[in-house]
């Protein structure tokens, strides 16, 4: 069934269903206290009216070594599907421009309802990442069934969960993203993010 759900999905993205709605009701806002300091907010993006969020990718550029310039995360996409499991739209906000789409890791049931993530924090002098990696636990408001991690770099630390949803479930986000230093700069791409929760 994950199988199926995946190449649903991927073809939703193929045909350009990367997107989603930039204003939806939501319930309430799910933010972390570790996020990196750089960078611009994006456009909120949501789900269509009746779905939730079930699975997610990561844009992420691996480790370089030899004195690269480490971005790693760049990018979160999140998968919507309706109350029946049904894949319905794909969704992100803004995205650096280093790294590729990790494969699909899709909640077994439920919707995701919280969210941690790992966070580089400032090198000084050194080379900074942020954000690295993000973490969801899935299932309902009221009963957390497990939790699943991204396919991502491990600088950093995870910080604190995020609050719990108020309503049935994640539904959109919103991320900060720092765009390109130029050659002699620093890049970092992904920072931070905020999830809406939706009924």
């Amino acid at each position: 069934m994950h199988h199926f759900f995946s190449m649903m999905f991927s073809l939703l993205a193929i045909i350009g269903h990367v997107s989603g709605e930039s204003d939806r009701p939501y319930r309430s806002e799910l933010k972390v206290t570790n996020g990196g300091p750089w960078g611009s907010w994006g456009e909120k993006q949501f789900c269509p009216s009746g779905s939730y969020v079930g699975g997610f990718s990561l844009k992420v550029e691996g480790k370089l070594y030899l004195g690269g310039d480490d971005t790693a995360l760049n990018g979160i996409r999140l998968y919507c599907v309706d109350r029946a499991g049904n894949p319905q739209s794909v969704i992100e906000s803004s995205v650096g421009g280093w790294g590729e789409w990790t494969g699909l890791r899709f909640a077994p049931s439920g919707y995701f309802t919280s969210f941690h993530l790992r966070v580089e924090s400032p090198q000084g002098s050194g080379d900074d990442t942020a954000a690295n990696n993000i973490m969801f636990i899935y299932g309902t408001r009221d009963v957390n069934s497990g939790w699943i991690e991204g396919m991502s770099t491990d600088w950093g630390e995870w910080g604190n969960w995020s609050p719990t949803c108020e309503g049935t479930g994640i539904c959109g986000l919103q991320t900060r993203v720092e765009e390109s230093q130029g050659s002699n700069g620093d890049d970092t791409a992904l920072n931070d993010v905020i999830m809406f929760c939706c009924d």
